[in-house]
C-alpha cells in the first residue's frame, strides 16, 4: 500500500468545509468538531486521570459520527498507555430527541435515548445494552453532555445489575477544530 487514500465522500468536523450540514443536525450541531482535554475515571481499574480526543463529524446526512480515544495519565501527566475507546453515531430525532449508538472494544454495545436539555446540553439514558460474555457487567448507563463556556464537558454514570448508577468517567475538553 502506498499512502492514505482520500475517500470519495469524506466526513468533516466543521461547518465550513465538506458536505452541507443537514437541517436534521441543528439540535446537535454545537458538538461538531474535534475536542481534546483531560478527565477522571472511577471505573473498575481504580481512579485515574486520562487524556482524551473526541471527534464529531458528518457526511451531509442526518447523523453525527462519533469517535473517542483516551489514554491513561499518571498524576503528573505522563502517558502510561491506552484508555477507553468508543465509536458510534448521534441520531437526532425531531426537535429535541436524540439517540446515541456506542460500541467499544470492551464488548459493550449501548443504545441511548434522550433529549436536549438546552441548546447546548443533552441527557441520555440507555435503552438497550448488549454485552459479550467477557464484557463488564454493565446493565445501564446515563450520559450527560454540555458545552459550558466553550468547553465540552461530559459525565458518564454506569450501573451493574441491582445497583444505582455510579460515576464512571467525566472530562472537560477544549475545541481544537
Amino acid at each position: 500500500m502506498s499512502g492514505a487514500t482520500e475517500l470519495p465522500v469524506p466526513d468533516t468536523a466543521d461547518v465550513r468545509s465538506g458536505a452541507e450540514v443537514s437541517e436534521e443536525l441543528l439540535s446537535v450541531l454545537p458538538l461538531l468538531g474535534e475536542w481534546h482535554g483531560e478527565g477522571q475515571s472511577t471505573g473498575a481499574g481504580g481512579d485515574f486521570r486520562f487524556g482524551q480526543w473526541i471527534r464529531f463529524s458528518h457526511d451531509g446526512r442526518g447523523f453525527l459520527a462519533y469517535d473517542a480515544r483516551s489514554w491513561r495519565l499518571t498524576d503528573d501527566g505522563a502517558i502510561v498507555g491506552p484508555g477507553v475507546r468508543e465509536s458510534g453515531f448521534w441520531r437526532p430525532r425531531g426537535q429535541d430527541d436524540v439517540e446515541l449508538l456506542v460500541t467499544n472494544p470492551e464488548g459493550l454495545v449501548e443504545l441511548y435515548v434522550g433529549r436536549a436539555r438546552t441548546t447546548t446540553s443533552w441527557e441520555l439514558t440507555t435503552d438497550v445494552m448488549a454485552r459479550t460474555p467477557d464484557a463488564p457487567d454493565v446493565s445501564r448507563a446515563v450520559r450527560l453532555y454540555g458545552i459550558v463556556e466553550g468547553a465540552l464537558m461530559y459525565a458518564i454514570d454506569r450501573a451493574g445489575p441491582d445497583e444505582a448508577p455510579r460515576p464512571w468517567m467525566s472530562a472537560r475538553l477544549e475545541r481544537i477544530r
